[in-house]
């Protein structure tokens, strides 16, 4: 069963799965990609990339290879040496884990399996899913792990748009159901990846990248409440943070803003606290944390109407702009954005409500609307600007110069000597005070 894993298959050719799907084809490997999307299918085989970390030509050029294709059915990863599973883990409408798409996955994937084929899950979830959920699913089919297959989970480690971080350059994390899939799974991956951290089971692998995100969720509620108590005290958190990030040593940079979004930092807290209470443990500092991060939007709405209030105005029937969308800056991401629950605040609140996001053109939010241009006519009307997600592509000095009055939820704006700007963790209409060298 000693296969070079010369084929594989990439299930979910979503923001993970899309880019490991090249990742392979380009490590010379033969790729089929599975998803249900017709459209994203479609698109794949034409060589054209819905996924800002895979260019067009990149896609096109294995494509044209005949390294990577792409189909709808599961049918095509009969005879693969291996296959990822890489769909999505979301949350109920009561936050509780979501593996319907693992589960619906693995049972088409169990009476497909051939002799020797590797198995690998790439979602993130609670630990005991790999071994607890998937594994008695794929020898539900009279096939045995060990003798017939292989198993293991190796966490996602994506930073969407990144310049600096890629799959080659990212530590991948491994662990097998036994020590025999731990290798098989880590032989694969050498392939598309520098270097390989195996672990002695896929419990610790799970746990490993739900720990990762909880200590950037924690982290960063810390400072959204440090931004709230700032407010209080008519200090700049952003300078505290500065200042505090001068030691060398025992301090790491969070930053405060709307909320957290994306995929995986909204979400994790609850699936590590949802396994914690089958243990009769509950994860209290955990979901604290989540629950401060998820009141931040309606603090920011708060701030808003106590900037219209310094200039003598009501957040009912505001003309409201909002700068940003996406939930990290240069990205066409709204997944979990804070944003669309600010956006959903002001709407019930009476505003009148319009964004700029060069990388969004709609959202469903406020009853859907269309990204505007941005001009000085737009920046001028509107009694608010809010800058609620900081693209390098803005020009702040000129918006500044341009805006009646700026809401800053990222710090942005910092240094701009203007008296029309409120920033999130600053009291009042305030300049950023700094001292000189020479002042010293």
């Amino acid at each position: 069963m000693n296969r070079n894993d010369q084929s594989v298959a990439i299930i979910g050719l979503g923001y993970v799965g899309l880019p490991l799907a090249v990742a392979f084809a380009e490590a010379g490997l033969s790729v089929v990609g599975i998803d249900r999307s017709v459209e994203r299918v479609d698109k794949v085989n034409l060589g054209v990339s819905y996924i800002d970390d895979v260019s067009s030509p990149r896609l096109l050029e294995v494509v044209n290879q005949g390294r990577m294709k792409a189909s709808t059915n599961f049918d095509s990863i009969t005879g693969v040496d291996a296959m990822c599973i890489c769909v999505p883990t979301p949350l109920t409408n009561t936050k509780e884990p979501d593996i319907s798409y693992i589960v619906a996955v693995t049972k088409e994937i169990a009476p497909r399996l051939t002799k020797g084929q590797l198995v690998i899950l790439e979602s993130t979830t609670y630990p005991g899913t790999t071994r607890d959920v998937v594994l008695p699913m794929l020898e539900s089919s009279g096939k045995v792990h060990g003798r017939d297959f292989y198993l293991a989970f190796s966490p996602e480690r994506v930073d969407p748009n990144s310049k600096k971080f890629n799959i080659k350059n990212t530590p991948k994390v491994v662990g097998g159901i036994n020590q025999a899939a731990t290798k098989r799974a880590c032989k694969l991956y050498r392939k598309v990846a520098d270097s390989l951290v195996p672990v002695s089971s896929p419990e610790v692998a799970e746990m490993t990248k739900l720990f990762e995100n909880v200590f950037r969720s924690v982290n960063i509620a810390l400072v959204n409440e440090l931004a709230q108590l700032c407010d209080h005290m008519k200090t700049s958190v952003w300078e505290v943070i500065d200042a505090a990030a001068t030691k060398p040593f025992g301090f790491m940079k969070f930053l405060p803003g709307p909320g957290v979004g994306g995929h995986c930092i909204p979400l994790d807290p609850y699936y590590l606290a949802a396994k914690a209470r089958e243990y009769d443990y509950h994860m209290r500092f955990i979901e604290l944390a989540a629950a401060t991060n998820e009141h931040m939007p309606f603090y920011v709405v708060y701030r808003i109407m106590d900037a219209l209030n310094a200039f003598n105005k009501s957040l009912k029937g505001a003309k409201i702009l909002i700068l940003g969308i996406a939930y990290k800056p240069d990205v066409a991401d709204e997944r979990e954005s804070p944003v669309l629950k600010i956006i959903e605040v002001l709407c019930h609140k009476g505003a009148q409500v319009s964004y700029h996001d060069p990388y969004i053109t709609s959202i469903q939010s406020g009853g859907g609307i269309s990204s505007v241009e941005l001009t000085k006519e737009t920046l001028h009307e509107a009694d608010c600007v809010i800058i609620a997600a900081n693209h390098s592509c803005f020009n702040y000095g000129w918006i500044a110069d341009n805006a009646q009055l700026i809401f800053d939820t990222r710090g942005a704006t910092r240094g701009l000597n203007n008296t029309t700007i409120m920033r999130l963790g600053e009291s009042g209409f305030q300049e950023y005070i700094g001292c000189m060298d020479s002042d010293v």
